[in-house]
């Protein structure tokens, strides 16, 4: 190849080059032009929305946020791994959620409808009242009370203390006082020979017995 057809060539690939130069620089003009009006209503739209910020934002305030920024670096950092942390454990946490969150509400449904929560209420509204009518030390002593109930209570959990409680309670509730006569010395005699008088006679031992030992 002669020296003339090398410089064509080296010609050629300059012109191609400076081709591909004024095409871009022709895109990149028409482009400007597209987002002119663009750039200048959102140049416009910052002015505006900067104009209400005006009066609140000072230069000094960017300044004081940078040197306060980069003098928390570190607790930023931590800040940071703690929220990925917290994130981990929502991501771990966040299946058994589904599936217990339901759960719960369905519980928390059941009692509702039990009346738990009405007689937590309730409860509170008698220790309030009970609060404004006595004092703390009268509060007190009706705690040792209450403690000395309890302990009375778990002694009426023996099944003959029960038994025996139910008996009377049922004989009591037999019993009909409307056609109740007086009753002298020869009646009282009369009434004793029947088998259920002399049962009660033997009850009313049995049980003066055990009163003898409250002495």
């Amino acid at each position: 190849m002669s020296k003339e057809d090398l410089i064509l060539k080296r010609l050629d690939e300059i012109e191609a080059k400076v081709a591909l130069v004024h095409e871009r620089a022709v895109a990149a003009q028409n482009l400007r032009r597209e987002l002119q009006p663009v750039m200048n209503d959102a140049f416009k739209l910052m002015l505006h929305e900067l104009g209400d910020v005006e009066t609140g934002f000072q230069l000094e305030d960017m300044f004081d946020l940078l040197k306060t920024t980069m003098r928390n670096v570190k607790n930023i950092t931590y800040t940071v791994k703690q929220m990925e942390n917290i994130i981990d454990l929502w991501h771990t946490s966040e299946p058994l959620l589904k599936s217990t969150v339901p759960k719960a509400i369905a519980y928390l449904d059941d009692l509702e409808q039990q009346g738990v929560f009405r007689t937590y209420q309730a409860m509170l509204g008698l220790r309030a009242k009970v609060a404004q009518e006595y004092g703390s030390e009268q509060i007190e002593e009706m705690g040792d009370a209450f403690v000395f109930l309890i302990g009375m209570l778990s002694k009426l959990s023996d099944p003959k203390v029960r038994h025996m409680i139910e008996k009377a309670s049922d004989a009591f509730t037999e019993l009909d006082l409307t056609d109740v006569q007086p009753t002298g010395i020869f009646g009282m005699m009369k009434a004793m020979s029947s088998p259920e008088a002399k049962q009660g006679l033997g009850v009313m031992v049995e049980m003066t017995k055990t009163l003898g030992k409250l002495k």
